[in-house]
């Protein structure tokens, strides 16, 4: 009982901790320009980089602290994408996107999302041109990708992450789901990319 309390104890350290560093990130990149006290510009790939290894943090530390310990190894609740109506906790794809739409709302500065060539929910499929070749670059090399890209007339700094299968959890979900058009991911697998992106210039 003792372990547990100090992993528990422990587990909402770390989600503090994220959940302050994604605060700071966020401001970085929403005030003014994406400039420094100094006056300084921040390139938009140091501020995606930031950015990523925020969210990613943030969703791996839910994967593995929640999901992976209360549903695969103390078997207490499970992980459902039908979490509302099954009273079962979101899964660590939803959990992102949920954050992703709510960021979205709150700030029109940075866009981030997960996308993947064999999508469970068609939504996650890539959209735009840079977007296809970033995730056929991170599938193949395994490298992070960027790129610049217009929309509706507004320029764009596009990041593209590889997104690897870090838990087990997410390959039985991704090879067992009825909706799933692949069925052999392997742990450590580039499974699809996080897609960011900030508007930049005129």
């Amino acid at each position: 009982m003792i372990g547990k309390s100090r992993l528990f104890s422990r587990s909402l350290c770390i989600l503090a901790i994220v959940g302050i560093c994604t605060m700071a990130v966020g401001t970085v990149s929403v005030i003014g320009d994406n400039r420094t006290k100094e006056g300084k510009a921040l390139k938009p790939r140091v501020v995606a980089d930031l950015f990523h290894a925020v969210v990613s943090a943030n969703r791996a530390v839910y994967s593995q602290v929640v999901v992976n310990r209360l549903m695969l190894h103390d078997k207490v609740i499970k992980a459902s994408e039908h979490f509302l109506e099954e009273k079962a906790l979101p899964l660590p794809a939803q959990m992102f996107r949920l954050g992703a739409e709510l960021a979205a709302e709150k700030n029109r500065k940075v866009f981030y999302s997960l996308h993947s060539y064999w999508p469970l929910n068609k939504l996650n499929a890539p959209g735009s041109e840079m977007e296809k070749n970033g995730l056929a670059f991170v599938t193949v090399k395994d490298q992070n990708f960027y790129g610049e890209e217009v929309i509706d007339g507004i320029k764009y700094f596009i990041a593209v992450y590889p997104d690897r299968a870090t838990d087990q959890s997410c390959v039985q979900c991704h090879n067992n789901h009825k909706d799933s058009p692949r069925r052999n991911f392997r742990l450590g697998e580039v499974m699809g990319g996080v897609v960011i992106r900030i508007p930049f210039g005129e």
